[in-house]
């Protein structure tokens, strides 16, 4: 083991309860003292395929996904084969005979359990997850009674003799767990209990909460993965929090009844993968004519196309930066961290009002579908503020300013007429075509209020030696494993994270002038690492790329930055 850090990893087909069993596992662990993180690898189908689920429990906080297996529980043959390049000699797999293929990887230590049997006896092949969830509880000797009062209540409704069914299927499990423990299968690991009141946060509630947070009185959206468990989490919650949640007939209605929103005075949020946003290039382009905040969620995933709908990827950061046509700011966000996603989410509302132009939050499969013990979110960190004026008769809504940034209203709030317009227009917003005043308009948009808000930006976070003359740079999601891979590394290196993509601050160039720079991207061609040169003239020397749907683990990224730092060509 290492790091005081176990890596569980539990697969089989879809349908089979594996999200299930990770559900009651990572909760009753972190209420018994154990930090937990949990990520997934699923297929794009309902039924059939392999679903892979790996569950982080440790004395430390974890925070990026590992490449490594410790304990491997396959509920259906294939699974090993699936994850071999993952298991090594210290690997044990646990589980029946047929599932466990040991006579294919002799190497990995093999700990055959007839878990469908022990089920069966206990009432039902189905109560398989329960006997699992038992067993990795009882490998850490979590409290058991936090998982016997969770399958009574899940189950409750189904009668006693199914919740007594489970809860003698999670005993069994319980105690095989113990005694696997007893053999060393897993380390001592020091316990934490104020870890019990931490929360459990996931990515794609972290975005939610965040817009919640932020104001957000009105989503929509049409459902597209992984973008849609943020629209699902506020439906859920809609009437508590006074909310309209909207599910449209397509984007295209999406993204243009949440402009409207935006005029009549509400926050709003589109929520959407890359094939959903592509169909809002137009709309976008109108809330930059018109002025109009506007916030979108881009949860990407592989394309193009369909792609990989159901994997990981940043490969629309070329399309956010260039999403509609004309020049007007887009300012794009990326957040690297579950923390980070509450905070920047919220903050997204304030600058799209503030400035009234789109504001894109990038996030990812990977991000939006992991989760960890964290304590409890500042809320009062957010500050929500208002940027809308009382109107005299003669408001101009486009007036000219120096800043670009024109005195916003809504209609209703005073006596003026506020007008909204997609053709150009003169100060009071009715269509113009005079050759001088479309000439200011648009420097106004493109100019001023671009330059205003690079202002604005917010400088890249920085770990490690600022005079260090190297650099490697994230962006995105990619935060907690490079993170954890240079600390692995324990060399003189300056790690730069940058979470306010577009537009860049000014006193980049100054910092990066010089030094040698690598870039960690998950897409094809080093996108943002293309965008840092061409804002800042610096060539970045070395690419760490990967792009095949699966997330960067800290293990990968350590060894290719020891080869590039040692001077070898670690591409």
């Amino acid at each position: 083991m290492h790091d005081n850090c176990v890596s569980i990893v539990l697969g089989g087909e879809a349908g089979q309860g594996i999200k299930t069993v990770e559900g009651m596992v990572v909760r009753a662990l972190k209420l018994s003292g154990y930090h937990v993180y949990a990520t997934e690898e699923y297929m794009s189908r309902v039924r059939g395929g392999i679903n892979i689920t790996e569950i982080m429990v440790s004395s430390r906080r974890i925070r990026s996904f590992s490449s490594r297996i410790d304990i491997l529980i396959p509920f259906h043959k294939g699974v090993v084969s699936w994850v071999r390049d993952r298991i090594s000699r210290n690997t044990v797999v646990i589980g029946d005979s047929k599932d466990t293929e040991e006579d294919k990887f002799g190497e990995m230590m093999a700990v055959r359990i007839p878990l469908i049997d022990i089920a069966k006896k206990a009432g039902s092949a189905l109560y398989l997850n329960t006997v699992v969830a038992g067993l990795i509880l009882g490998l850490f000797e979590g409290n058991v009674d936090i998982l016997k009062e969770h399958v009574s209540r899940r189950f409750m409704s189904k009668g006693s003799s199914v919740v007594n069914g489970n809860l003698t299927a999670l005993d069994k499990g319980y105690e095989l767990g113990k005694e696997l423990r007893g053999k060393g299968v897993v380390p001592e690991m020091e316990r934490d209990m104020a870890i019990a009141n931490e929360i459990i946060l996931g990515g794609t509630e972290a975005v939610a909460l965040g817009a919640f947070s932020g104001g957000m009185n009105f989503l929509s959206f049409y459902p597209m993965s992984p973008a849609t468990g943020v629209a699902v989490f506020s439906a859920k919650y809609s009437e508590e929090l006074d909310i309209l949640v909207e599910q449209t007939e397509d984007e295209i209605a999406a993204v243009n009844m949440a402009i409207g929103a935006w005029y009549a005075g509400s926050r709003a949020m589109v929520t959407t993968s890359g094939g959903g946003f592509s169909l809002m290039c137009e709309a976008i382009s109108l809330a930059g004519m018109a002025e109009i905040p506007l916030v979108i969620h881009l949860a990407q995933r592989p394309g193009p196309a369909t792609g990989l709908p159901t994997r990981t990827m940043q490969g629309d950061l070329d399309m956010a930066l260039h999403a509609g046509h004309g020049e007007f700011p887009r300012i794009i966000l990326a957040p690297g961290s579950i923390e980070q996603a509450f905070h920047l989410t919220a903050e997204a509302f304030d600058i799209a009002e503030r400035f009234q132009t789109p504001v894109i939050i990038l996030t990812d499969q990977y991000l939006m579908d992991i989760y960890y013990n964290v304590s409890d979110i500042d809320v009062k960190k957010v500050n929500v503020k208002r940027y809308i004026m009382r109107t005299k008769k003669d408001y101009r809504r486009y007036i000219l300013t120096k800043d670009g940034i024109s005195p916003r209203a809504i209609p209703g709030n005073g006596k003026g007429v506020v007008v909204a317009n997609g053709n150009e227009h003169d100060e009071w917003g009715d269509i113009s075509e005079d050759e001088e005043m479309s000439r200011k308009m648009q420097e106004k948009r493109a100019i001023r209020k671009m330059d205003t808000v690079r202002k604005h930006a917010r400088m890249p976070e920085m770990i490690g030696n600022r005079k260090s003359d190297t650099v490697v740079i994230s962006w995105g999601s990619t935060y907690h494993a490079v993170k954890e891979a240079i600390e692995r590394l324990e060399s003189d290196i300056l790690f730069m994270h940058f979470s306010w993509i577009h537009p860049l601050p000014t006193d980049i160039r100054e910092i990066l002038d010089g030094k040698t720079l690598i870039s960690v991207e998950q897409n094809v061609s080093g996108q943002f690492a293309r965008l840092l040169s061409s804002e800042t003239g610096i060539d970045v020397g070395q690419k760490v790329l990967k792009y095949s749907g699966r997330p960067f683990s800290a293990e990968e990224i350590h060894d290719v930055l020891k080869t590039i730092t040692e001077g070898e060509d670690g591409r």
